[in-house]
């Protein structure tokens, strides 16, 4: 199928990866169906954006979060297990949203930490999970200089 996308132009897309989100993405309900663009370096991808097929002007830059050192032990209610198609563990992507801010006139980029978005692999659904409590397990790997 072919779609019209904001950033990549004119796309041809196998339906065989459309990645379903049935509830959409935190206020943006309505757009359940996306497709994984990313950008490769030596065959490792860098970048990652999460293109709405639902509207061309839709699109998220999304980030493995161990990339930046955080690591979820995420549990599923028997609903969102159900959502998911009820996949393996090893099945299961964990992403995290990033979204740029702008405060006192300084720019940032920063990971939405409480709403990750977990995707089973096999069956190309995806859903947004909300947690009111964020305990990440967040490495440091820059410990031996002296503060």
């Amino acid at each position: 199928m072919k779609i019209e996308t904001y950033l990549f132009g004119s796309v041809e897309i196998s339906p065989e990866k459309v990645i379903t989100f049935p509830q959409g993405l935190v206020g943006f309900e309505s757009s359940t169906r996306y497709m994984l663009a990313h950008e490769s370096a030596d065959g490792q991808a860098t970048s990652f954006t999460l293109q709405s097929l639902d509207d061309p002007m839709l699109a998220f830059q999304i980030v493995d979060p161990t990339s930046l050192g955080f690591h979820y032990e995420l549990e599923l209610s028997d609903a969102e297990n159900a959502l998911l198609g009820s996949p393996a563990p090893e099945d299961v992507l964990v992403m995290q949203v990033l979204s740029k801010t702008e405060e006192g006139g300084t720019k940032a980029i920063s990971p939405n930490l409480r709403a990750p978005l977990l995707i089973n692999t096999k069956e190309r659904i995806g859903m947004q999970k909300i947690m009111e409590r964020c305990v990440p397990n967040v490495t440091l790997s820059n410990l031996a200089s002296p503060v």
